[in-house]
């Protein structure tokens, strides 16, 4: 069951909702209480945002130490 965006045409609310596949219809505003809501275009999200800085890189030698001699 995905969730999925959706904001209200009346008050403007913009909220989740976890939607059954099955399930044709937009959930209400939790807000207003209004049918007139429409699902919003997301991107997929896996907690870490493209203005997360980059983990730095461990010092040389990487796993084993000191590497090779």
């Amino acid at each position: 069951m995905p969730i999925y965006e959706y904001k209200c045409n009346v008050c403007g609310h913009e909220f989740e909702e976890l939607v059954f596949a099955s399930s044709s219809e937009t959930p209400e505003c939790p807000e207003c209480k209004s049918p007139d809501t429409e699902k919003l275009l997301s991107s997929f999200s896996s907690g870490a945002s493209f203005a997360d800085p980059v983990p730095a890189a461990p010092p040389s030698g990487g796993c084993g130490g000191s590497g090779f001699s």
